[in-house]
C-alpha cells in the first residue's frame, strides 16, 4: 500500500467514525447507551486501524512521528473518553443536585492527578515542541531514561510508541475536564432557576404512586424504555422526597385484588374524561 492510499483510508475511517459517534449522540437514549455504543464502534475502527498499519511501512521517521504523535491519538482518545463517562455516570449516586455537583466535581478534582504526574510532557506537548519526537514517537525506540509509562510493557510494539498513548489521555481528559464543568454548571443553572419553586409533595396514598410509576415503566415512558424500574423508583423517590418502601411486594398486593387491580389509574382516568367534559359544557 503507497502512502497516498494509505492516508486517504486512514482519513476515511476517522470520517466513518465520526460520523458515527455523532449519530449515536443525537438519539435520545441515556448517555450510558450511547457510550456503550461508541465505544464498540470506537473498538472496531481502531482494529481496522491497525491493519491498516500492519500492511503500510512508513517511508520516513517524519511520517511515522505524525502517525504516532496525532493520527493515532485522536482514535484512543475518542475510546478513553467515552470510557471515563461511561464509568462516571454509570456510578454516580441517586442523589440530590447539590450531591451531584460534588459528584462531578471530585470526578474533575481526580484529573489533576494525571497532569501533575505527567507535567513534563504535558508541558512538552501543549508548546507543540518537537526536539524529543524520535524518543517519544518512534517504535521501538523506548529510552529508559525518560519517564515511561508502568503498563508499556504489555503494549503492542507494533502499534505503540513510549508516548502516544500518553498523547490520548490528555485529549482526552481535556475532552472530560470540560464535560465535567458542563455538567457542575448546568446544575447550578438548574438550581438558581428553580429555587423560587416549592418544593412538589405526593400527598396521595403511596400504593397509588407505585401503581402509576409501573404503568408507566410498561409503556416505556423513560429513557425510551432503556430505564430499570429500581431505577425509575429511586428518581421518584428523591424528586417526590418520599420513602415507597418494598415496592415489590405492594405490586403483588395490587396483582391479588379482587376487583378493580387498576384502582388509581381507573380513577384517573375517570375524573379526567370528566375533566374534559365539563369544559366542553
Amino acid at each position: 500500500m503507497n502512502g497516498q492510499n494509505f492516508k486517504k483510508k486512514v482519513d476515511q475511517l476517522w470520517k466513518d467514525l465520526t460520523t458515527a459517534v455523532d449519530q449515536i449522540n443525537r438519539s435520545e437514549n441515556d448517555i450510558v447507551i450511547r457510550a456503550e455504543e461508541i465505544l464498540m464502534e470506537t473498538d472496531a475502527a481502531i482494529r481496522q486501524l491497525k491493519d491498516l498499519l500492519r500492511q503500510y511501512q512508513f517511508p520516513d521517521w517524519s511520517n511515522e512521528i505524525y502517525f504516532f504523535k496525532n493520527t493515532k491519538p485522536q482514535f484512543v482518545a475518542v475510546y478513553i473518553y467515552y470510557s471515563k463517562v461511561l464509568a462516571v455516570e454509570a456510578s454516580k449516586p441517586y442523589a440530590d443536585s447539590q450531591a451531584l455537583t460534588s459528584y462531578y466535581e471530585n470526578e474533575r478534582s481526580n484529573l489533576l492527578y494525571f497532569y501533575n504526574e505527567q507535567r513534563e510532557f504535558i508541558s512538552y506537548y501543549r508548546r507543540k515542541s518537537t526536539y524529543l519526537d524520535k524518543k517519544y514517537f518512534l517504535r521501538f525506540k523506548f529510552d529508559f531514561k525518560l519517564k515511561l509509562s508502568p503498563e508499556l510493557y504489555s503494549y503492542d510494539e507494533e502499534f505503540s510508541t513510549s508516548h502516544d498513548h500518553i498523547v490520548s489521555q490528555i485529549m482526552a481528559n481535556d475532552l472530560l475536564e470540560q464535560y465535567l464543568t458542563n455538567k457542575i454548571d448546568s446544575k447550578d443553572d438548574k438550581e438558581n432557576s428553580i429555587d423560587h419553586i416549592k418544593n412538589l409533595e405526593w400527598t396521595a396514598p403511596k400504593v397509588a404512586l407505585i401503581e402509576l410509576l409501573y404503568a408507566l415503566h410498561q409503556m416505556k415512558c423513560f429513557n425510551g424504555g432503556h430505564s430499570d424500574l429500581a431505577e425509575i423508583f429511586r428518581w421518584a423517590e428523591n424528586s417526590l422526597n418520599i420513602g415507597l418502601g418494598n415496592y415489590h411486594k405492594t405490586f403483588s398486593e395490587i396483582r391479588l385484588r379482587k376487583t378493580d387491580r387498576t384502582k388509581f389509574l381507573s380513577l384517573l382516568q375517570y375524573n379526567f374524561n370528566q375533566y374534559l367534559d365539563d369544559l366542553d359544557l
